[in-house]
């Protein structure tokens, strides 16, 4: 939150609200726990996850499972902390080296098809401080795992502010050339129609909407995330583009042919708005729902 300032108005003028830390790292960690899909777009799985480290044994402060279906790992500190970056690529590590004691708590706790569905190539860090340092943003783009820094800040006694310091994937050193291919779109020079040139499009408007923002490619959409996902964009049909979006259906108008409300509807990708793009001319009318929807994220 470094520069903002929040105010409470009253009828006789503004008070400000002094951002403050939390007195204790559990008060964090309490609170992002009972509320972590809302607040990181992750569904939790454990807390204080103990796990063997050799001579003594480690805890996993928070693990969950992503939007995208990546293991996540989530660390807190109540104020700055330059080892948080490396104790959490350090419980990564044993992650990927213990999948299916992973495996085996999702089942409990999601169900074998989430099980099932692991995103093994791009799991994830999240490190939530009260600040970080230019090092530390610059130490995680060094790095070949996706990493979030989320600085917090508590408001008053009823508010908490999130605010993503650096967000990188593991992909974040490719090319424009190699992004494409990573989502399965064909580079300019070999676009195979209109729809296709279509998709191009649409990346790079997803893409260039913010800092900040990553690609997650499956092999059903590619979802554009800030902390949480965004936008998915799923792979050009014979006559159409669908993308979908976190934007509440019922704050927009439906245009028949154009949006429609997929509350309830299974379909890929993450979000209750599908946009159905044809035309350039629909591409441009959807730039006001995407700013919004990745407001939202």
């Amino acid at each position: 939150m470094s520069g903002l300032k929040l105010f409470h108005t009253t009828t006789s003028g503004v008070t400000e609200v002094v951002p403050r830390l939390a007195e204790v790292e559990a008060d964090v960690q309490d609170l992002i726990e009972a509320h972590m899909e809302t607040m990181l777009g992750v569904k939790f799985l454990a807390s204080e996850y103990v796990i063997d480290c050799g001579d003594a044994p480690g805890r996993i402060d928070s693990l969950g499972v992503d939007e995208n279906n990546a293991p996540t790992v989530i660390e807190y500190k109540r104020d700055r902390d330059a080892g948080v970056i490396h104790q959490g690529l350090y419980y990564m590590a044993w992650l990927m080296d213990h999948k299916d004691a992973f495996r085996n708590l999702v089942r409990d706790r999601l169900g074998a098809p989430a099980a099932s569905q692991i995103l093994w190539s791009s799991p994830r860090l999240i490190c939530v401080a009260g600040d970080f340092t230019r090092y530390d943003a610059h130490a995680v783009r060094e790095h070949r795992r996706s990493i979030d820094l989320v600085r917090y800040r508590f408001f008053g006694n009823h508010q908490i502010g999130l605010e993503t310091v650096a967000s990188v994937t593991g992909h974040s050193a490719t090319t424009r050339r190699g992004r494409r291919r990573a989502a399965g779109l064909p580079p300019v020079r070999r676009q195979a129609g209109a729809l296709a040139e279509l998709a191009q499009a649409a990346d790079e408007v997803l893409l260039g909407l913010g800092d900040g923002i990553t690609r997650i490619q499956r092999k059903q959409y590619a979802a554009y995330q800030r902390l949480r996902n965004f936008a998915c964009l799923c792979p050009p049909q014979q006559t159409k583009l669908l993308v979908y979006l976190k934007a509440d259906p019922k704050s927009v108008d439906l245009v028949p042919g154009f949006t429609r409300d997929v509350t309830g509807v299974g379909h890929h990708g993450t979000g209750d708005l599908e946009l159905q793009l044809r035309t350039e001319r629909d591409l441009e009318r959807s730039l006001e729902l995407f700013r919004l929807s990745y407001a939202a994220a």
